[in-house]
């Protein structure tokens, strides 16, 4: 009897998984149909310890806060002999996950390489970073860019939980739903802090293909919109027009370069302007273009860096390489043409780590973009 019951829950099990949509694949972001807020995050504990010597006693809501709701990073104060309300202190460890994890969910990757053999699951961005998760439902300690991250994964049926461990009560889930058709994949965020927390619906359509506008923001526009019309409607391609993919990019050989200054936490994170931009320089020109420094005329890259402390000094950096270029366009209003500026290619993202380690982390990161855009322009000139 044990044994038919194993059998038949056997076979209902591979059914199951034959019939299941298939989650491996290659993904593209539908920003038009996905949602994000924009400060997507936990909750800053500020001020909401007891009193000292009070048990009964709470710190007002808002009190003394300045309305600032989002942590990030969190922590940092500890608490005090002197401090009636101290808040929470936050470990290195956290701030970096809490820091990493919040940066991912709110620049998702534009497209995803999904290979699902089993009992390993493979996520590749379009930037080449990989992690390989195991559906096993424990605990797994994995390192990614530098951030060693406590994630547990499982199956639900047709879907992938992923949860990732930021401290006791503090949890990042994503849940990767497939569907067939159309093919599909939902990816369901939501930071949970006691049980409750901010929630983000991403969705990939399946396929290569062209990232799709930005998502929708609170007020129903697109993030960034002025609310206009968003183009008049497409013209027919003018005869001798190039439409191969990466012509914009043939017979590129000169390139400028610009960093734009750091400023004072930058500099006390490590992060040097003329380190960053002789390393960038020298890539470049190991790559084999002629290179000028402090240039922004005609074809051009581009580089900006934003840089916060949180939690125990934990430095934080948006970085962002555009390859910027200048072209005569006429605009849906205007009837002549006008020089503009254009983004050939563009690469950003957002890393944590101590101040000794920050500077060259940055720079290798933008490092690593600068070999993907001189990679797409060889590519092109082939």
């Amino acid at each position: 009897m044990w044994q038919a019951s194993l059998f038949f829950a056997l076979l209902f099990q591979t059914a199951s998984m034959q019939t299941a949509p298939p989650l491996g694949g290659v993904w593209t972001l539908n920003r038009a149909a996905s949602e994000v807020p924009r400060e997507i995050g936990f909750n800053a504990e500020w001020l909401q310890q007891q009193p000292s010597g009070d048990s009964g006693a709470t710190a007002p809501s808002g009190s003394g806060g300045g309305g600032r709701r989002r942590g990030g990073g969190g922590g940092g104060g500890g608490r005090s002999g002197n401090a009636p309300y101290g808040m929470p202190r936050e470990s290195f460890d956290e701030a970096q996950r809490t820091q990493f994890l919040t940066g991912e969910a709110r620049n998702p990757p534009a497209r995803l390489t999904i290979v699902d053999a089993g009992s390993t699951i493979t996520l590749t961005t379009e930037l080449g970073q990989s992690r390989t998760l195991h559906p096993t439902g424990h605990d797994e300690a994995i390192e990614v860019g530098g951030v060693t991250l406590i994630e547990t994964t499982k199956r639900d049926a047709d879907k992938v939980v992923v949860s990732y461990s930021v401290t006791k009560d503090r949890l990042v889930r994503y849940t990767l739903t497939p569907s067939t058709n159309p093919a599909r994949l939902v990816v369901d965020i939501e930071f949970l802090d006691h049980g409750n927390g901010d929630k983000a619906k991403l969705v990939y359509d399946g396929g290569v293909g062209s990232e799709t506008a930005d998502a929708p923001a609170a007020g129903g526009t697109p993030a960034g919109s002025s609310g206009l019309p968003a183009s008049r409607p497409a013209e027919a391609t003018p005869p001798g027009t190039d439409t191969r993919p990466g012509a914009e990019l043939r017979g590129l050989k000169a390139i400028g370069i610009l960093v734009e200054q750091f400023g004072p936490e930058a500099q006390s994170c490590g992060l040097n302007h003329d380190t960053v931009e002789s390393a960038l320089a020298k890539k470049l020109t190991d790559a084999g273009f002629v290179v000028q420094r402090n240039s922004d005329e005609d074809t051009y890259l581009y580089v900006n860096v934003q840089t916060s402390t949180v939690g125990a000094g934990t430095c934080v950096s948006r970085y962002d390489a555009f390859l910027y270029t200048h072209a005569a366009a006429t605009l849906s209003y205007r009837q002549q043409p006008a020089l503009v500026q254009v983004s050939l290619i563009h690469r950003g993202g957002i890393g944590s780590s101590g101040p000794a380690a920050h500077g060259p982390a940055v720079t290798r990161a933008l490092e690593g973009y600068v070999d993907i855009m001189a990679t797409s322009i060889r590519d092109a000139n082939k």
